[in-house]
This record gives C-alpha cells, sequence and structure tokens, in this order.
C-alpha cells in the first residue's frame, strides 16, 4: 500500500509538472498579429498585474515581459495581483487601429506558476 500511494504521488507530481510546462506564446506574439491567433486556443504565462472579481466571475491583466493582455473569466473569480499565473483560453481578437491592437482572451483554465 506504501509503494502504491508513492508511485501514485510521483505520477500525480509529474503531470502537474508536466502541465505547468506547456508551450506559451508571448503577448507580443499575439498583438503582433491577431487575425492569426482569433479564436484560436493559446496559453500564456505572467505576472497578474490587476484583477476584479464578483460571483464567480472575474477579469484580470497578465503581463508577461513582451506584453499585457486582458484575461475573462467565465467561472472561478480572478487571481490575485502579483500572482504568477499560466491560462489556457480562446485568443479574441478585438480592434486593430494603427499600430494598437486589443484584445482579450475567454479563460478555459488556469495553473500557477
Amino acid at each position: 500500500m506504501r509503494r502504491l500511494s508513492k508511485r501514485l504521488l510521483f505520477v500525480t507530481t509529474a503531470l502537474v509538472f508536466m502541465a505547468c510546462n506547456e508551450k506559451t506564446t508571448p503577448i507580443k506574439t499575439l498583438l503582433d498579429d491577431p487575425g492569426r491567433f482569433d479564436g484560436k486556443t493559446v496559453r500564456i504565462a505572467g505576472e497578474v498585474q490587476g484583477s476584479v472579481g464578483a460571483l464567480g466571475y472575474g477579469a484580470y491583466q497578465i503581463k508577461d515581459g513582451t506584453g499585457t493582455l486582458s484575461v475573462v473569466t467565465e467561472g472561478g473569480g480572478a487571481p490575485t495581483r502579483g500572482a504568477r499565473v499560466g491560462v489556457e483560453g480562446t485568443f479574441r481578437a478585438a480592434y486593430t487601429l494603427g499600430n494598437q491592437s486589443t484584445a482579450v482572451l475567454v479563460e478555459k483554465r488556469r495553473f500557477t506558476q
């Protein structure tokens, strides 16, 4: 029984580690060509810059060193400012005006870094 518990703990830890190391797309890449990624599932990771949440819904911004992207949640609320998170979701290009692009990521899954 003890060996089974250790093996199960090892497998669980390995799966969590692999999930946290999934390939992410730099935010700058998404914002430089928003039409290419519009409606596609992408992963980003970085530090939460600001957040707001109520009744399980929320919105927050992630900064990854290349740019900042807004994330909206449909459940689970929003992480607190300063938290390091990774997010997988559907990228939605809102508009491009001159050299400015605005977009949002609709969260499907979140993991901590």
